[in-house]
């Protein structure tokens, strides 16, 4: 009794600690899907490594990895940058890769699409985390992690999947999928966001593993979603503008125009004789 009431406890913080992880802009009103509706990582993928199994030695080994990547201060440097879990925060680190400056302001389309998709995605980590209630690396070996400022909120917050590492991964697909001429830049910042919490001390290998194939189920669960269909679409024709791939059409009076600008879901032009779902003028329309 006294251990299934132990149990009951810790599931309720590890909730409770989710939901206070930077998921403090989470409006359950901006998913795109609610956690049931998206792939539950609990019945698919395996639990964590038992602590006497080989694969648990891999993370030791690691970790161990891992502290030494922390000599480099420059890569401890960017461990510490990508704990960052706002996404206005993630944005303006991939603006990098990505070529162009990502912002709420600079690229509200582009925006819009992330801020939606990456927390939706981020969700999916929900269950596992509070099932299987891992201990953290840090906490395992009571040890330092590159940032002290956070290890008391996550200590009883379970380690597998990585939060951080789904946000990272999520993140890093989307983008490409708007600019996939800059696909390699951006999943190389993509996997080492991931890789960056084994340095920082607060997830193991497997974590991060599990948390891109967690990323990877989310998203492919956002393209049957017909707003995320029409958001998407709508970032594509933004960044194919803004990047001058698309020469935007010169201001005229509205009584004079003679059409309104038409975009496929992907990104590319359409005309008022395309069926399905189209953005024009910025609205998506769905035409029959």
């Amino acid at each position: 009794m006294v251990k299934h009431f132990m149990m009951t406890v810790a599931a309720i913080m590890a909730t409770m600690s989710i939901q206070a992880q930077t998921d403090i802009d989470l409006d359950n009103e901006a998913m795109y899907f609610e956690i049931d509706d998206l792939p539950n990582a609990v019945v698919w993928l395996p639990a964590p490594p038992d602590t006497a199994s080989t694969q648990f030695v891999y993370d030791i080994t690691q970790y161990i990895w891992g502290k030494q990547q922390r000599v480099d201060a420059d890569r401890a440097q960017q461990a510490i940058n990508n704990a960052v879990e706002d996404i206005s925060e993630m944005l303006e680190q991939f603006s990098v890769p990505f070529g162009m400056e990502l912002s709420k302001e600079n690229t509200p389309a582009i925006y819009h699409a992330l801020y939606r998709g990456v927390l939706t995605v981020r969700l999916a980590a929900t269950k596992p985390k509070t099932e299987y209630m891992r201990k953290r690396p840090y906490t395992r070996f009571n040890e330092l992690t590159l940032l002290p400022e956070g290890e008391e909120r996550l200590r009883m917050n379970g380690s597998y999947p990585s939060g951080h590492t789904v946000r990272g991964w999520a993140m890093a697909l989307l983008l490409c999928e708007i600019n996939p001429a800059a696909q390699d830049e951006i999943l190389k910042l993509g996997y080492e966001w991931g890789q960056s919490r084994v340095i920082a001390g607060y997830h193991w290998q497997s974590d991060v593993d599990a948390s891109r194939l967690v990323a990877a189920a989310g998203y492919a669960r956002l393209h049957t979603n017909a707003e995320f269909l029409a958001d998407i679409a709508a970032a594509r024709a933004e960044y194919a503008e803004k990047s001058g791939q698309v020469t935007a059409a010169p201001a005229v009076n509205a009584a004079s125009r003679p059409s309104a600008r038409i975009y496929r879901i992907d990104g590319t032009p359409a005309s008022d004789t395309t069926h399905g779902i189209v953005i024009e003028d910025g609205q998506k329309i769905v035409r029959p």
